[in-house]
C-alpha cells in the first residue's frame, strides 16, 4: 500500500462506524455536550497518533502496538500488550458487525414493516446478519492480501459530505435563535456526563493504529505511516464535529427533551432520525446506506489489523505457531485471519449489544494506547539523546485517566478486560512461555539493539588466571556479549598477602594476565572492563562478583578432566555460581570467526535451551554457519518410542534453531562414541552439562567422555538455577519500567561500575 491505500485503511476503520453506532449513546448521557466529548477524544487521539508516528518511524514493521511493546518491554509484558491489542481489534470488529446488523435490520424493517411480527424481525436475524458479514470479510481477507474496502470507504465519505451539506443548508435557511435553543441545556449531566460519553465513544476515533499494524505491507513506511495516520484522523474529525452539531440542532424536532429524548428512545437509530428530520425520507435511506458501508469497512479494517497482530505474535511464539502460516496463493496469513474472524463471531453472538461492545472496546484501546505512550517515552529516554518527551507523557496520563474512569463507570467493560487478561496469562504460562522465551533470547542475541531498547546491559564475566586461555576466552566473551549494550568484565583474583613472600610477584602476574587479555580484546574491537580483587578462595570470589554484578553469564576455561579430583572440584565450584555458566576448551590460536560447522548434541530435554540458544544465535549474528543437531536413542527402543522421541527433538530444534540446520537421530548403545564420530567433521561442539536430580550442573557422564575422547574445541553450557531465573525476571521487569535493578556494596558504591 502507498499513502492513498494506507489512508483509506485508516479512514475505513475510523469514519462512520463509531459515530453512527455510538452518537445516540453519547447524546443520551451527555446531551449536546457530547460534541465536547468527541472533541476531547480527538485531542487524545492526536496525542496518541503522534506517539504512534514516532514508533512507526523507528519500527516500520507489521504488528503495531505489539511490535513496539516487543522492542521495549520484556517478552512477558509484550505478550500482555499484544493479547490486549488483538482483543481490542476483535471487540471493535464485534461492535461494527453488530452495528452493521442494526442498520441493516433498521432499513429492512422500515421497508417491510410486516417482518417485525415474524422471526426475521427478531434478535436471531440480527445476529445472523452480523455472522454473515464476519464470514464474508474473513473469506475476502484470506483470498486477498490488500483486503479491499476502498469502494465502501469512498462511498461513505461521499455520503457524509452530502449529509453535512444538507444540514448546513437547513441551518442557513432556518431560524438561528430557535436552533440554538435546542442546545440548552448544553451539559445535561455535567462534567461527569461528558467524561462518560468520552469513555463510551473513544472507539469512534480508533482506526489510525491499524495503519501501524500493517506497517510491513506499506511502501516507504517511515514516511507513509505517520502521514497516513494524521490524514485519516484529520478527515474523521473534520466530518464528525460538524455532523454532531447538525444532529443536535437541525436534526432534532422542536419540543421537550430535544436530542437527549430522541437519543434515549432510539440510540442506535438517532443518526438516521436526525438526517430524516432535515433531509426527508431520502436522507434517512442515505444514512442507512452510509451506515451499512461504514460498519462493513470498519469491520474489514479491524479484521485485517487484528489478524496482522496475531500473525506477528505467532512469529514470536507468543501465540501458537500455526497462526504464522502464510497462504501460498495469496500471501496472506490465512490461519490468523480465520482464527481472528472466528473469535469475533463467537463474541458477537455472546454480547449482542452495541453499547456494551463499544464501552469494552474503548476501554481496551485506552489501555493499549497508554502502553504505546509509555513505550515512546522509554524509547526516547534510552536513545542517544536521553530525552523525556512531554507529549507522550501527557497522552499517557489522559489515556490512563480515562481508562480508570471507564472501569468504574462501566464495570461490565472492566470485567471483560480483566477476564480476557486472566485467560491470556493462563494460556501463556501453560502453553506458550517456553517457546516464546527462547524466541526472545534468540531475538536479543541476533538483534542486539533489543537489549538497549529494553534498558538492559547484560554482563559476561570472564575470570582469567592463565595467559594461555586469555585469547580464546576474550573471543568467546565477545561473541556472547550483545554489541552496543552488553559488557564484558575480565576478572583476576589475587590471594591475600603472605608475610613469608612479597606480593610483588603476584601483582605482576595478574597485570600480565589482564594486560594480555586487554590486548586481545582490543584486537577484537571489544572494550572490556577490568577488575582486580583479593580473596583467599578464587571460586568463592567469582561467585560473589557474579552475584553482585548481576552477571548474565560466567565464562570459564575447561581444565584437564583426566583427574577425577579436578572434575569434582570444578562441579562444586560451578554449583556456587547463580547464573548461566559456559565452560570452554579451545586449542592455541583458535578463533570463533573460523568456525564453519557446529555440532550440537541434544539429550531430549530443554534444561539448557536458553544459554544454548543465546550462544548459537550470537554465532549466527556475524554470519551463517552449518548447525547439526545430533541425538541418540538406545537400540532397544520401540518404533513408537523412537517416533515420539524424534517428534520431540524436531519440535525442540524448531523452537531453538536460527537459520538452516540439520537434525540427525541415531540409535547407539554408547552416545559419546556417536558424538565423537560426528565431531570429526565439525569445528566446534556445543553441548549441555548434565543436570542431576538435585538441579546441580555436572560434567560427569557423556560431557566428560566427549571432553576426554575428542580433541575438538568444546563449549559446555549450564543454565542458571531457578532462583537466579526468578531474579533475572525481576530485573527484566524493572528494566521494562525504565529502572535498573542493582545491588550495592556496603559502602554504597555501585558494583557494576568498572574498576581498573
Amino acid at each position: 500500500m502507498g499513502l492513498f491505500g494506507a489512508t483509506v485503511l485508516g479512514v475505513g476503520a475510523i469514519v462512520g462506524g463509531g459515530i453512527l453506532a455510538l452518537a445516540g449513546t453519547a447524546f443520551s448521557v451527555a446531551g449536546p455536550g457530547a460534541m465536547i466529548s468527541f472533541a476531547l477524544n480527538g485531542g487524545i487521539a492526536l496525542l496518541t497518533a503522534a506517539s504512534f508516528a514516532r514508533l512507526a518511524r523507528r519500527f516500520p514493521e507489521s504488528g503495531g502496538t505489539y511490535t513496539y511493546a516487543k522492542n521495549v518491554f520484556s517478552i512477558e509484558l509484550a505478550f500482555v500488550v499484544g493479547w490486549v491489542v488483538w482483543f481490542a481489534s476483535i471487540v471493535a470488529g464485534v461492535l461494527y458487525a453488530l452495528g452493521f446488523a442494526a442498520f441493516f435490520m433498521e432499513g429492512l424493517l422500515r421497508a417491510l414493516p410486516q417482518l417485525a411480527e415474524t422471526r426475521l424481525g427478531g434478535d436471531t436475524a440480527r445476529l445472523a446478519a452480523a455472522a454473515i458479514a464476519i464470514g464474508a470479510y474473513m473469506l475476502a481477507l484470506v483470498r486477498r492480501a490488500a483486503g479491499g474496502g476502498t469502494a465502501e470507504t469512498i462511498g461513505k465519505v461521499v455520503v457524509f459530505v452530502v449529509v453535512i451539506a444538507g444540514g448546513a443548508w437547513a441551518w442557513a435557511t432556518g431560524s438561528p435563535g430557535e436552533l440554538a435553543d435546542r442546545l440548552n441545556p448544553f451539559f445535561t449531566e455535567g462534567a461527569g456526563g461528558v467524561v462518560r460519553a468520552m469513555g463510551y465513544t473513544f472507539i469512534a476515533l480508533q482506526g489510525f493504529d491499524l495503519i501501524a499494524a500493517v506497517g510491513g505491507e506499506v511502501r516507504e513506511p517511515r514516511r507513509t505511516l505517520p502521514r497516513a495516520m494524521y490524514l485519516s484522523l484529520g478527515i474523521a474529525l473534520a466530518l464528525y464535529l460538524p455532523m454532531l452539531f447538525l444532529f443536535a440542532t437541525v436534526g432534532t424536532p422542536a419540543g421537550a427533551g430535544g436530542v437527549v429524548a430522541v437519543a434515549a428512545a432510539n440510540p442506535e437509530g438517532l443518526v438516521a432520525a436526525a438526517v430524516e428530520e432535515y433531509m426527508g425520507v431520502a436522507g434517512y435511506w442515505l444514512v442507512i446506506g452510509a451506515g451499512i458501508l461504514s460498519m462493513l469497512s470498519a469491520l474489514q479494517a479491524n479484521l485485517l489489523g487484528a489478524s496482522r497482530v496475531a500473525f506477528a505474535m505467532a512469529r514470536d511464539r507468543t501465540l501458537p505457531r500455526r497462526l504464522a502460516r502464510m497462504r501460498g496463493s495469496s500471501g496472506t496469513p490465512g490461519t490468523a485471519v480465520v482464527a481472528t474472524g472466528t473469535v469475533v463471531a463467537v463474541i458477537a453472538l455472546a454480547v449482542g449489544e452495541v453499547p456494551a461492545a463499544g464501552a469494552a472496546a474503548s476501554l481496551i484501546f485506552l489501555i493499549s494506547f497508554a502502553m504505546v505512550h509509555v513505550a515512546t517515552v522509554l524509547v526516547e529516554h534510552r536513545s542517544a539523546s536521553r530525552r523525556i518527551p512531554f507529549l507522550p507523557i501527557l497522552g499517557g496520563v489522559c489515556c490512563a485517566s480515562l481508562a480508570a474512569f471507564q472501569i468504574f463507570a462501566v464495570p461490565f467493560a472492566g470485567s471483560i478486560v480483566m477476564t480476557w487478561i486472566a485467560i491470556g496469562t493462563a494460556f501463556y504460562l501453560t502453553l506458550l512461555a517456553p517457546a516464546a522465551r527462547l524466541t526472545d533470547v534468540s531475538a536479543e542475541a541476533t538483534h542486539p539493539h533489543l537489549t538497549m531498547l529494553r534498558g538492559r546491559s547484560p554482563l559476561v564475566l570472564a575470570p582469567i588466571a592463565n595467559p594461555a586461555n586469555a585469547a580464546s576466552l576474550v573471543d568467546i566473551a565477545g561473541t556472547l556479549r550483545a554489541p552496543g549494550s552488553g559488557r564484558v568484565l575480565l576478572l583476576t583474583v589475587l590471594s591475600p598477602p603472605d608475610p613469608a613472600s612479597g606480593p610483588e610477584s603476584r601483582v605482576i602476574d595478574a597485570q600480565a594476565v589482564l594486560g594480555k587479555s586487554m590486548v586481545h580484546s582490543l584486537e577484537h574491537s571489544l572494550i572490556a572492563e577490568i577488575l582486580f580483587t583479593i580473596a583467599p578462595d578464587p571460586w568463592t570470589e567469582i561467585a560473589r562478583v557474579a552475584e553482585e554484578h548481576r552477571c548474565e553469564t560466567v565464562l570459564l576455561g575447561l581444565p584437564n578432566l583426566s583427574d577425577p579430583l579436578v572434575e569434582s572440584a570444578l562441579e562444586r565450584r560451578i554449583a556456587g555460581i547463580g547464573c548461566d555458566v559456559v565452560v570452554a576448551r579451545t586449542p592455541s590460536g583458535w578463533c570463533m570467526e573460523n568456525v564453519e560447522r557446529v555440532l550440537v548434541p541434544l539429550g531430549g530435554h530443554r534444561g539448557h535451551s536458553r544459554p544454548r540458544v543465546r550462544l548459537l544465535a550470537s554465532l549466527a549474528r556475524t554470519r551463517g554457519r552449518s548447525i547439526t543437531y545430533l541425538s541418540t536413542m538406545l537400540p532397544s527402543a520401540s518404533k513408537d518410542a523412537r517416533r515420539r522421541f524424534e517428534r520431540e527433538i524436531h519440535r525442540m530444534v524448531r523452537d531453538e534453531a536460527i537459520g538452516p540446520y540439520d537434525v540427525v537421530v541415531e540409535t547407539a548403545a554408547y552416545p559419546e562414541d556417536t558424538i565423537i564420530r560426528h565431531a570429526r567433521a565439525s569445528d566446534l561442539i556445543v553441548m549441555g552439562m548434565r543436570t542431576e536430580s538435585s538441579g546441580r550442573r555436572s560434567l560427569r557422564g557423556i560431557p566428560h567422555a566427549v571432553a576426554v575422547g575428542s580433541n575438538k574445541p568444546l563449549i559446555l553450557i549450564g543454565s542458571a538455577p531457578p532462583s537466579a531465573l526468578l531474579r533475572t525476571g525481576k530485573d527484566l521487569l524493572a528494566a521494562s519500567r525504565g529502572g535498573k535493578s542493582r545491588s550495592k556494596r556496603a559502602d554504597g558504591s555501585d558494583p557494576q561500575a568498572p574498576t581498573s
